[in-house]
């Protein structure tokens, strides 16, 4: 376990259970101190999922179509086309579970293309199962205590024969090597022809290569800005395979949905859910 902290927040991550590790890559979670009020980030496209225990006040969130509309205490998101403006709090207590890029179907039946862009009950994805634990959550004082429930559960819902193994290494390829992977060499190197690795690659992620690469690409880039204040957001856009400025602002009107001095000015204004990277 490792904590930290952002402003008025405390934080704390913990690596998961070995046999959960190829598949998560962290539970972390935040807790607001008393009364500190936390301007909570925009979530911003990109490659992954990742599922919340609130045990205080679940997130609110902005919405055009609903207006101020409060996340359910328990559920999923997959962030894949348009960002989620989290509204600030003076209660925030919740736990999360970070899954590795393609490995959530190891968990759950549901079809990956009815879960993007949605803000999915947990309910929904594990049955009153699932209601029980969050209540359990909640229930428990401590942080390790917490992360070792839900690894419990999840432990038991892990179905390790399940999953098309080359598509799970196809996603592993495309994040590592976003910044120049043309999908044809990718689908050469799994010894598949494009078609077929289009084909599976949809049925078993909701989406094309083509675009997991390029919300691998906004996302790290995203990230690399947000960790390291100084970076100025062009170098990190190129250094992560965009072609120009262009390019990278076209995108980013695309999927944050505002222009990227615009966002980066709002954002290192607020806290983030950036995390560094599990040293070796």
């Amino acid at each position: 376990m490792t904590t930290g902290g952002q402003t008025g927040v405390s934080t704390f991550q913990f690596l998961p259970h070995a046999a959960l590790r190829p598949y998560i890559d962290r539970i972390w979670g935040w807790e607001s101190a008393k009364k500190q009020r936390v301007a909570l980030p925009t979530l911003l496209p990109g490659t992954g999922a990742e599922v919340y225990f609130h045990y205080r006040m679940p997130f609110c969130r902005n919405s055009a179509q609903a207006g101020m509309d409060f996340l359910p205490p328990a559920h999923l998101l997959c962030v894949r086309r348009a960002p989620i403006a989290l509204q600030p709090s003076d209660q925030v207590g919740f736990v999360a579970v970070r899954f590795r890029a393609g490995m959530l179907p190891r968990f759950t039946r549901i079809p990956p293309h009815e879960l993007i862009d949605q803000a999915c009950p947990l309910d929904e994805l594990w049955g009153a199962a699932a209601k029980e634990l969050a209540g359990r959550v909640a229930g428990i004082a401590s942080f390790a205590g917490k992360a070792a429930l839900i690894q419990s559960f999840l432990l038991a819902r892990l179905r390790s024969g399940v999953g098309d193994a080359l598509v799970e290494q196809a996603v592993a390829d495309i994040y590592r090597e976003c910044a120049a992977l043309p999908i044809e060499r990718l689908a050469l190197r799994l010894g598949i022809g494009r078609r077929q690795l289009e084909r599976r690659f949809k049925l078993a992620t909701g989406q094309t290569p083509a675009e997991v690469r390029r919300l691998a690409r906004f996302q790290k880039t995203a990230r690399a800005v947000m960790l390291a204040p100084g970076m100025r957001y062009l170098d990190a856009a190129l250094a992560h395979g965009y072609y120009d400025q262009a390019h990278f602002i076209r995108d980013f009107r695309e999927l944050a949905q505002s222009t990227p001095q615009r966002h980066f000015e709002e954002a290192r204004a607020r806290t983030h859910f950036y995390n560094t990277p599990w040293r070796a």
